[in-house]
């Protein structure tokens, strides 16, 4: 092999190997922008389901009742979570944590002025303003001779809701606009790749190939391209995520085999189609280039 063909095989490797590494970078910001959603999606869905209301009974119902009632609302689809709460829980809970229960007590006698109740906890479905309004008047009315009261924090139905909206909202917007500059970083990649290549492919054209022939092994070439940098991509997000989940105390990021699978899947597809397209375009450019262009 001469020395002419060993340095332009060089040349194509090293030209191979940079654009993968180029691609796998801005599909590693990609995926860190589509695993913050996800992240947020499910810390959102972990703050809905512990919103809680309570159920307040009348006087004449005693304990026996309202723990019939508890296991009746088990059974309701609205409800991830129905628990009853006795008077110890309660008196327990509005102590808190740094106040005596027998301090609190001494204040009322000695006796206990908390009745019994029923917490629940609502599905994500209904963990919003609509949802539990319905959950509300649906218990009313199935129960309008035992309760009394269902009480829940609008306020923090509210800003469960609408503070991550927002916060998802922005996140989509720098996502959008990361996007495109990735398709642009990744169009010029391989269009730089293709460069040195240009004369290949108008001496193929030249002999009599055609422009199908032509591309099949670039465009094939491209979607390997886009595989293999999309699993880089992906192998340096899990390196920084394991790195913030074991290293750093305060970080912890939830994430399930389902989101696993899912932000895999953007980034690969994102990888492939970005590249298949970008390829595509360069090709056309120079296909349709007369050879005096091409120096």
């Amino acid at each position: 092999m001469s020395s002419v063909e060993k340095y332009n095989k060089k040349g194509l490797r090293t030209s191979y190997i940079s654009t993968v590494i180029g691609i796998s970078l801005v599909l590693f910001m990609i995926g860190l922008v589509i695993g913050g959603v996800l992240g947020i999606d499910s810390i959102q869905k972990q703050a809905k389901e512990n919103l809680q209301g309570d159920l307040f009974f009348k006087a004449e119902i005693n304990e026996a009742d309202i723990k019939q009632i508890e296991q009746e609302l088990k059974t309701w689809p609205e409800f991830k979570e129905v628990f009853f709460v006795s008077p110890e829980r309660a008196i327990e809970e509005f102590s808190g944590s740094n106040t005596n229960t027998s301090e609190v007590l001494s204040i009322f006698d000695g006796e206990n002025p908390l009745p019994p109740t029923i917490g629940y906890k609502p599905k994500v479905s209904f963990a919003n303003r609509k949802g539990m309004e319905q959950i509300k008047n649906k218990l009313l009315k199935a129960y309008p001779e035992e309760i009394d009261e269902v009480n829940y924090d609008k306020a923090s139905v509210e800003n469960v809701n609408l503070g991550f909206k927002q916060f998802v909202y922005l996140i989509l917007l720098v996502a959008g606009l990361l996007i495109v500059v990735a398709v642009a970083m990744i169009n010029n990649t391989i269009r730089l790749a293709l460069y040195s290549k240009r004369f290949t492919i108008k001496t193929m054209q030249l002999v009599g190939a055609t422009s199908r022939f032509i591309r099949k092994p670039f465009l094939v070439q491209s979607i390997f391209q886009g595989l293999v940098s999309a699993i880089i991509g992906m192998a340096l997000l899990m390196s920084l995520f394991y790195t913030l989940n074991n290293i750093l105390d305060t970080i912890e990021i939830p994430f399930e085999f389902v989101t696993f699978l899912i932000l895999f899947a953007s980034i690969l597809v994102i990888g492939m189609v970005i590249s298949f397209i970008s390829t595509w375009f360069a090709l056309n450019k120079y296909l349709r280039m007369k050879l005096d262009d091409l120096y």
